[in-house]
């Protein structure tokens, strides 16, 4: 068994081509998971899908098939040329892979570095997989180790103090561009989701008001409610009202298409100050004189200048990333030995009863003395093997020994699938293909 992750991210490939890659809701997701795990090769699938980044990850007995089956899918999925895909998709395959999921959940591989969304994302996407039936208890491991190493991160680096993310970003430039008289504006907030209530915090903290807009006017009132007296809450109806009356404007629906748009537009002469953090974007392309529009990319760029605290941090934390990578292939050959033991008991067990059941037979034992003579053999052979068992628990802990852990199980011909030892050596498989 392997692993492998296949990425699509804010660093290997711009805004527009991670639009047609993205999964649009969670019934895509499923599409795709079930298409995935219909191959012998695929044994279990989950699939992340953000403002970001788009991660399939896989549990697979063959990592060659399973990366050309991707490729294949991603380019029906999104009507892409599959060498197009071939040349943004970044590969990484098993101990790479996990520490690649572990930085990604750690937010070291986010647009913006220890923000907080990232994870509770990878939880959400790993939970639908789940229900949906294409995921178990290989990638169940994979996730609970990458979310014990992003708490780690955080206590250990303090990297999401005062978390930053592309909402926090976004209002920050506005603040920038407008200084202090930010204080007193209005801000416009379309889609009352994680991002869209983000940014409505970062503006009240600023000084501005906020209008809250969204599909569903109960939904959307409630989260206005939440945030105070200075937040009003209206529905998509109403949307072009506001677009033409307030200069600041941040966007984050779940939409497929464009939102905003250029007939919406009646009074062209206020500044506006836009700032998109959807994909698919939100706001469509405009030539308006006095538009400044901010999209995913552009937020990237602007807050890579306020790095290089953080990315201080990251250095700390990939740090702390390598050793729980390292701690969970331990772990793995560690759970993996047990059925190795197991299976030795079990054949000594079986060797007492078929000797027992022949001495009693040839009249070599009493029948009556039997209790205690299995009972003396089994306390014989537990002596015997306690300190061979004990061993090689601690061995399995080494990857050095994987050869060793091999051998014992050649020598008792042990045979157990999910006991694959091989797959934790120096020399894992090769690839043979290019990522």
């Amino acid at each position: 068994m392997y692993y492998q992750v296949m990425s699509f991210s804010h660093k290997s490939c711009d805004q527009a081509f991670r639009e047609k890659l993205a999964f649009a809701n969670d019934e895509e997701k499923k599409r795709m998971l079930s298409q995935l795990v219909s191959f012998d090769y695929i044994n279990e699938a989950f699939i992340v899908s953000t403002c970001n980044r788009v991660e399939i990850v896989l549990a697979t007995s063959d990592n060659f098939s399973s990366y050309h089956t991707l490729l294949g899918l991603m380019s029906q999925k999104s009507g892409q040329n599959f060498y197009e895909i071939k040349s943004v998709a970044k590969t990484y395959d098993d101990d790479e892979a996990i520490r690649h999921i572990f930085s990604v959940v750690s937010s070291l591989d986010s647009l913006v570095i220890g923000e907080s969304q990232i994870t509770g994302q990878v939880k959400e996407a790993f939970k639908l997989s789940l229900e949906h039936g294409t995921a178990g208890e290989k990638l169940n491991r994979v996730i609970s180790y990458a979310l014990k190493c992003a708490a780690e991160v955080r206590n250990s680096t303090n990297i999401s103090q005062n978390p930053i993310s592309i909402a926090s970003v976004a209002v920050a430039q506005a603040h920038k561009l407008l200084g202090e008289h930010i204080q007193g504006m209005t801000g416009v907030v379309v889609g009352a989701g994680e991002m869209g209530v983000l940014a409505a915090k970062h503006l009240l903290r600023v000084g501005c008001d906020v209008v809250f807009i969204g599909r569903d006017l109960e939904k959307v009132q409630k989260v206005a409610d939440s945030l105070g007296e200075n937040v009003k809450a209206d529905t998509m109806e109403n949307l072009p009202k506001y677009v033409n009356r307030y200069k600041l404007l941040f966007s984050a629906t779940s939409s497929p298409e464009p939102v905003i748009t250029n007939d919406l537009i009646e009074n062209k002469t206020i500044p506006r100050f836009w700032f998109d953090m959807a994909i698919p974007r939100d706001i469509e392309d405009m030539d308006l004189d006095k538009l400044k529009l901010f999209r995913i990319d552009d937020l990237r760029e602007i807050s890579q200048s306020n790095h290089s605290l953080r990315e201080e941090k990251a250095l700390e934390a990939a740090a702390i990333v390598d050793r729980y990578k390292e701690e969970f292939y331990g772990w793995l050959r560690a759970l993996s030995i047990e059925p190795v033991i197991k299976e030795m008991r079990s054949q000594v067990a079986t060797a007492i009863d078929k000797e027992l059941e022949r001495a009693i037979k040839k009249g070599f034992v009493p029948e009556e003395y039997e209790s205690n003579i299995r009972k003396m053999a089994e306390q014989m052979f537990n002596r015997f093997l306690h300190d061979p068992t004990q061993n090689l628990r601690h061995s399995s802990a080494d990857k050095k020994n994987a050869n060793a852990i091999e051998a014992v199980k050649k020598m008792f011909d042990i045979e157990i699938d999910r006991c694959d030892l091989a797959l934790y050596k120096d020399d894992h498989h090769t690839k043979g293909y290019e990522s």
